[in-house]
């Protein structure tokens, strides 16, 4: 504004509006100039059309049906699903700062179904009443009532910490805990940290010589195997245990498929679709726990659970536990491959991903009601 001494009033007023229009005028003109600069036009433009190949890629590789996904490396694109929402939006930005509308299009539609796939973990699920969280609270629980805090961990071929394993399952009044790839010198420290304090009944199975897959519980165990699947992959070992003072008897059953890596896309495909099999079972009512090495958007996982079993994360609607992998700080968590799967009639909520030192799996913590 350029101010004129002995100006009237109106004169100031004037001299004020045409100044906010030259400013105005100035501002249109420079952000017209930097969105028709090289680096806008065409430097941001190609960039959001990348970005928005590799959503699409992303979106097609979830959308996949089970039989393809082990086609190579499509596991491990399907499983980074939900962080191309976060990379949708860049490129969305990009491609309106650079005019391309086609590709901003393309881009909202795919924005759209992804959040469509992930928003049910973020929708309030079934809740468990009053009863059950006092229950669950309580310094040392029943251990035959409806409601039990249970805990799985991969402990990366027995490197976790085992007295930091113990903590937590006294910390938060575990009653099952579910391991894999436990090695003996790392349950002879778990028994040395004090497990048997809190869980005393074990289960351990192995098809090696140097891992194993167990379970601990406080409950006696009815019915231990070391293996119910027959899985291609490992023994997954399982066991009884009873439920509101014996009305009702759940099994327990500690997962760890084969991890999808080069040279065995089918391998993994086929150890996930076995647990499957025990659908079949329709007089025994299932929590699965441990290391799938899937997530839900992969579609053998979801083929897997089918109509009976639900993924315990989902149900409960407080978004996403990822778990793997925790040993990469200051990089974040990126995939949700642990998982407590619950049967019909068995609510699953209060999930709860804890880092554990040494392991490069987070160990993934819920409450189970059966009804």
């Amino acid at each position: 504004m350029v101010v004129v001494y002995n100006c009237s009033t109106v004169e100031l007023t004037v001299c004020s509006l045409e100044g906010d229009r030259v400013g105005d005028d100035f501002l249109e003109e420079t952000m017209a100039r930097f969105r028709q600069s090289f680096l806008v036009r065409h430097v941001f433009g190609w960039v959001a059309r990348l970005l928005a190949l590799a959503s699409l890629l992303a979106l097609a590789a979830r959308a996949c049906p089970a039989w393809l996904s082990s086609i190579p490396y499509l596991p491990d694109l399907a499983a980074l699903t939900p962080w191309f929402i976060l990379l949708g939006l860049l490129a969305l930005l990009l491609a309106l700062m650079s005019s391309r509308w086609f590709t901003a299009l393309v881009l909202i539609a795919a924005l759209a179904l992804n959040v469509y796939w992930q928003y049910p973990f973020y929708q309030e699920g079934s809740e468990l009443n009053g009863q059950a969280d006092q229950l669950a609270a309580l310094e040392h629980p029943d251990r035959y009532d409806e409601v039990a805090r249970v805990m799985t961990l991969n402990v990366y071929k027995g490197q976790a910490d085992a007295d930091q394993v113990v903590k937590t399952v006294s910390d938060n009044r575990v009653e099952v805990l579910a391991l894999q790839e436990v090695s003996k010198d790392f349950v002879d420290r778990l028994h040395k940290a004090g497990i048997d304090r809190y869980l005393p009944h074990e289960q351990l199975s192995t098809s090696s010589k140097e891992y194993a897959n167990g379970l601990w519980t406080a409950a006696p165990m009815q019915s231990p195997s070391k293996d119910d699947v027959g899985s291609r992959s490992s023994m997954m070992p399982a066991a009884n245990i009873d439920f509101g003072r014996g009305k009702t008897s759940v099994r327990f059953v500690s997962v760890h498929t084969t991890s999808p890596q080069p040279g065995s896309w089918n391998a993994w495909r086929r150890s996930v679709s076995d647990l499957g099999k025990l659908r079949n079972h329709e007089h025994t009512r299932y929590v699965l726990m441990g290391d799938f090495n899937a997530t839900y958007d992969h579609a053998v996982f979801r083929d897997m659970l089918g109509e009976r079993f639900s993924d315990g994360a989902r149900q409960a609607g407080h978004g996403m536990s990822m778990t793997w992998p925790a040993d990469r700080a200051p990089l974040p968590r990126l995939v949700a491959i642990d998982h407590v799967v619950v049967d019909r009639d068995i609510r699953a909520n209060q999930l709860q991903a804890v880092p554990i030192a040494g392991s490069d799996h987070a160990a993934l913590l819920a409450t189970v009601m059966v009804e």
